[in-house]
C-alpha cells in the first residue's frame, strides 16, 4: 500500500487557504468567505468561513434543510434570531443551530463582529442547501450560480 492509500481508501489532498485569497459574497448581508468547501478544497462533509459584520448589518433570515450550522462568535456582540426568538452572543461564545431553524445575525454592538461559521452535512445539491425566507440585502451582488 503506499502512503496517498489506507485501507483502501485515497488519501485526499490536504489543502492550506488564506481569507484574503477567497472571494467576497455581500448579497444575504455582511461580508462572508467560505474559507473551506467543496469547490475549493473538495470538502465532502461540509463548509466552514469567516464572516465579518459592521454595526447595525445583518445576515437575511434563512434556514438549512439538510445541515446544522455551528457559529463561532471571534469579536464583537450579535443577536441570533432563532425561529424569531433572539439569542445575544458575546465574543468566544458558540452556538448550534440544529437543520431547518430559520436564523438571522444581526451585530447589535458598537464595534465589528466576526465570526466563523460551519455547516454540515452537505445537502445533495448545492442549490438544496440554503433557503431564504427574508429580502435579500443585496440581491444585485449574488455569486455566479445563485439566485437574485
Amino acid at each position: 500500500m503506499t502512503n496517498d492509500e489506507t485501507a483502501g481508501r485515497t488519501r485526499p489532498q490536504i489543502r492550506k487557504i488564506a481569507v484574503g485569497d477567497v472571494p467576497v459574497n455581500r448579497h444575504r448581508g455582511g461580508t462572508l468567505r467560505t474559507l473551506l468547501g467543496p469547490a475549493n478544497v473538495g470538502a465532502t462533509s461540509g463548509f466552514m468561513g469567516l464572516a465579518r459584520l459592521e454595526p447595525g448589518e445583518f445576515i437575511s433570515e434563512h434556514y438549512h434543510p439538510y445541515s446544522e450550522e455551528f457559529v463561532l462568535l471571534l469579536s464583537g456582540r450579535i443577536t441570533i434570531l432563532l425561529d424569531g426568538e433572539p439569542v445575544e452572543l458575546a465574543a468566544r461564545e458558540g452556538l448550534l443551530v440544529p437543520i431547518d431553524v430559520r436564523h438571522r445575525l444581526e451585530n447589535t454592538g458598537p464595534e465589528p463582529a466576526e465570526l466563523v461559521y460551519h455547516l454540515g452535512p452537505l445537502a445533495p445539491r448545492p442549490d438544496l442547501g440554503h433557503v431564504d425566507t427574508e429580502r435579500l440585502p443585496h440581491p444585485d451582488l449574488a455569486p455566479a450560480g445563485e439566485p437574485r
